[in-house]
């Protein structure tokens, strides 16, 4: 893996969290995590790029300045470049949609130019339920052709949730993507004979690559990379170590920020801060366990439910580079860490009062940060600073 730069993620110790139940304030959940608060500067000015998405759940840049939306009922939207929003891309496949379920995410070509090729994570049917499955399509003015799955989660069930995903691009070009174990199954994230809870990496043909971890295990599923996640919404590349970044749903408090390492084992449902929904009774161990990688930070004990992510390159906002920009679904709000390497040393909650659901964060060619809000009038957003 050394194209990929993967180095040995650092345990972080327990710090007592659970005190932030007496007070659910951020800045004391922040201080008994042993974080700081960022002074409050001003916060960015918020532009509506396009709106009138239904539950908008990926966004994607096309090389002219276009953009791709996914919509999680099943369609697949481009926006101009002046926000008009589309009509549906004809060509997808049956996607089965439900709940949290449906078209998620979707990830422009490096080559886009040269290939003219999207990819895409939708849950699909089949015998036995479905499962999140991997599609790649040639864009063709307002269809898509040349539609092909390279990718099944195996095996399928039938649950409409946990479906993950994010599509990541790797630097030596192979796609590394996020599983959810489904909700029902939560155990199948462990062992290596399926795809569910994992973190699988796969090339342009759905084919695991030969330095993959678990390729000379036996009865391993080949195209695995990680294992132990419950459901992960957010991901991207570290922008100077090229390692792959996560977040994942925890269930009741619980939820994660990983780097996510080959061959790791993340602990779903182990190892984990979360608690049984309604009793707050264990699950697993808090950890730090032997042969289990801890969160390099975790949200306790109210879930913020962490979805798309992106790391900072842009000078544009005086003061965030460097920084991880986290959407959230259950806080409604962005989160702004900022990192002295893997360590989070400050969170900062931003447009809490949009009172929106956070999807997706992307920061743009242009440098700038957008966002999707999930709603059934989802809109496109824009930060100024």
């Amino acid at each position: 893996m050394r194209s990929l730069g993967f180095l040995r993620v650092a345990t972080r110790p327990r710090a007592g969290h659970w005190a932030c139940h007496v007070a659910h304030v951020a800045v004391l959940c922040a201080a008994v995590a042993g974080l700081t608060q960022p002074a409050q500067a001003a916060e960015p000015r918020v532009v509506t790029v396009a709106h009138g998405l239904v539950n908008p759940w990926g966004l994607a840049f096309l090389p002219d300045g276009r953009m791709l939306v996914t919509e999680r009922p099943g369609r697949m939207r481009l926006v101009g470049r002046d926000g008009r929003l589309h009509p549906p891309l004809a060509g997808l496949p049956a996607i089965d949609v439900g709940n949290q379920c449906g078209l998620l995410d979707v990830a422009v070509d490096p080559k886009f130019a040269e290939n003219q090729r999207i990819w895409f994570t939708f849950a699909e049917p089949g015998e036995g339920g479905n499962s999140t499955a991997l599609g790649r399509a040639r864009l063709d003015g307002q269809r898509l052709t040349d539609v092909k799955t390279v990718f099944r989660q195996m095996p399928k069930v039938r649950s409409f949730l946990h479906c993950g995903s994010r599509i990541v691009f790797a630097p030596d070009g192979t796609l590394l993507v996020g599983l959810g174990e489904r909700g029902t199954r939560m155990q199948d994230a462990q062992p290596l004979d399926g795809h569910l809870g994992k973190v699988v990496r796969v090339d342009a043909d759905g084919r695991a690559p030969a330095d993959n971890p678990f390729v000379h295990t036996p009865g391993a599923q080949p195209e695995i990379f990680s294992r132990g996640h419950r459901n992960i919404q957010g991901a991207a590349l570290h922008p100077q170590t090229g390692e792959l970044w996560a977040v994942e749903h925890g269930p009741q408090g619980g939820d994660e920020l990983n780097v996510v390492l080959p061959g790791r084992n993340y602990g779903w449902p182990l190892v984990t801060y979360g608690r049984n929904y309604g009793s707050g009774t264990r699950i697993g161990d808090d950890g730090p366990v032997s042969g289990f990688e801890q969160p390099i930070r975790h949200w306790v004990p109210t879930s913020v439910g962490p979805s798309g992510m992106a790391f900072v390159t842009s000078d544009r906002y005086p003061g965030w580079k460097g920084s991880l920009l986290i959407g959230t679904l259950r806080e409604q709000a962005l989160l702004r860490l900022s990192m002295d390497g893997r360590k989070v040393v400050a969170e900062e909650r931003l447009l809490a009062s949009l009172r929106e659901r956070i999807r997706d964060v992307r920061q743009g060619p242009d440098g700038a940060i957008y966002l999707l809000t999930d709603n059934p009038d989802g809109r496109l957003l824009r930060l100024d600073p």
